[in-house]
């Protein structure tokens, strides 16, 4: 006699019943301490589950993430001018946030739909990557230089749909990433991998960032794939990544938002914050 098997997967299932718990575990109501809330949020192009384009809807679930410093992906048009979405300067004015600027680009807020805003601190430098594979993908490398002194990397990346190309993008990240000083450093955005393995792109990043506990973010109204990542340089440099689900973000976008807290009592000084 044949086992009887469960009709839906197990991830599934264990989200199915993690729903009846929705809210619990946030960042929201949690006392930061001298933590900073950094997020990543594929936009899906400012149109939500019910079809309609809405950046207005998308700007107010960013206004209520309250991050300090957050990575968007599909935030411009994929397709002629390239266009930026977002009113920035509704942002700006509402949120704290503005883009780490990017060059070469006439009308987009960002490198091929990434885009950093942040709240506090000097953009040191910015580096645009194009990745390789057979869609046009990209990634930004930005140091930002926070109000302590504190010196803090962020790697904003939406990874291909292709396998091979995520391995391809995955290695050229951390080709890049060997080439430059070691400083606390935070790789985040849509990897578009849920997969283990020894051809999963995850288990290559891991060689820098280890292998963090998967967050369900897609799709939003029942997530069971951990597509979304935020990892980590440093052992104990974030906190516990979560998913910022909120009846907006679940109607905003295909995509939940995701988040954590950066530890800056572990980051260090830069050299020109110490010699002063």
């Amino acid at each position: 006699m044949r086992e009887k098997r469960p009709n839906l997967p197990k991830s599934i299932l264990a989200s199915i019943r993690a729903r009846r718990n929705r809210g619990a575990g946030t960042h929201e109501g949690r006392e930061r301490g001298h933590g900073m809330l950094i997020a990543s949020y594929n936009v899906h192009k400012c149109v939500g589950i019910d079809g309609r384009f809405d950046p207005g809807r998308t700007s107010h679930v960013i206004r209520e993430i309250g991050a300090d410093v957050i990575a968007l992906q599909e935030a411009d048009s994929r397709f002629g001018e390239r266009r930026g979405l977002l009113d920035l300067a509704w942002m700006e004015r509402e949120t704290g946030l503005f883009p780490v600027p990017v060059s070469g680009v006439a009308k987009a807020h960002g490198w091929h739909g990434n885009v950093i805003l942040f709240r506090e601190g000097l953009v040191r430098d910015v580096h645009q990557v194009k990745l390789p594979g057979l869609e046009p993908r990209g990634a930004l490398i930005t140091e930002l230089e926070l109000k302590d002194g504190s010196a803090f990397r962020i790697i904003a990346a939406h990874l291909g749909l292709l396998n091979r190309s995520r391995q391809q993008q995955a290695r050229m990240i951390l080709d890049i990433l060997r080439s430059r000083d070691e400083q606390p450093t935070v790789l985040m955005g849509d990897l578009n991998e849920w997969r283990l393995g020894d051809r999963s792109s995850l288990n290559t990043l891991a060689t820098v960032f280890g292998l963090p506990a998967a967050v369900p973010s897609f799709p939003s109204r029942l997530p069971v794939l951990a597509l979304d990542r935020i990892m980590a340089n440093q052992p104990g440099l974030i906190d516990a990544v979560e998913t910022h689900d909120s009846p907006l973000a679940r109607l905003a976008s295909d995509h939940l938002p995701i988040k954590a807290v950066v530890k800056l009592g572990s980051l260090p000084l830069s050299q020109g914050a110490e010699a002063g």
